[in-house]
C-alpha cells in the first residue's frame, strides 16, 4: 500500500509518514466528472398549466406622514398644527390603515428633546412601526 518505505533490503521497516495524495485526487476527479455529467439530468420540471389573469400587479406604496416639531414645541401634521391629543387620535387612526404609513419626523435644531420624545412615544403607542428622522445634509467647509 502507501505505507511502505520502498527500502526493502536495508532493514529499516518503519512506515512512511507522508500520505500519498494521488489516489485521493483521482477519486475526486472521477466524482467531479460524474457530477458534471449527471447534473443536467437531475433537473426535473413539473408541467403545470397556470391560469392566466388580466389584472395588473398591486403596487401599493404606504402613505407618508410628515410630522414637524418647531423650536417653540408646536407640532405639525403635514403643515397643519395639531394638539397632543389630536396627534394621538390621528396616529391611532393611521395605525389601522393597511399598509401602515411611514412617519417622518423633522424637528428644529433648537426644539426641546422632551417634545421630540413625546411625539416618538405617541407614535410607538399608536402602533406605527415605520418611523424615521428627516435631516438636511450639511456641506463641510474646510
Amino acid at each position: 500500500m502507501a505505507f511502505g518505505s520502498g527500502d526493502f533490503g536495508s532493514g529499516n521497516n518503519q512506515p512512511m509518514s507522508e500520505i500519498n495524495m494521488t489516489p485521493l485526487v483521482d477519486v475526486m476527479l472521477v466524482l467531479l466528472i460524474i457530477f458534471i455529467v449527471c447534473a443536467p439530468l437531475m433537473t426535473q420540471a413539473i408541467k403545470v398549466d397556470l391560469p392566466q389573469v388580466d389584472a395588473a400587479a398591486l403596487d401599493q406604496k404606504p402613505e407618508t406622514i410628515k410630522l414637524t416639531v418647531k423650536a417653540d414645541g408646536q407640532t405639525f401634521w403635514d403643515d397643519a398644527a395639531v394638539t397632543p391629543a389630536e396627534l394621538k387620535t390621528r396616529l391611532e387612526s393611521a395605525a389601522q390603515v393597511t399598509p401602515q404609513p411611514e412617519v417622518h419626523l423633522s424637528a428644529d435644531k433648537d426644539a426641546r428633546y422632551e417634545k421630540i420624545a413625546e411625539v416618538m412615544g405617541a407614535t410607538r403607542e399608536a402602533g406605527l412601526a415605520k418611523f424615521g428622522f428627516v435631516t438636511n445634509p450639511t456641506t463641510s467647509k474646510r
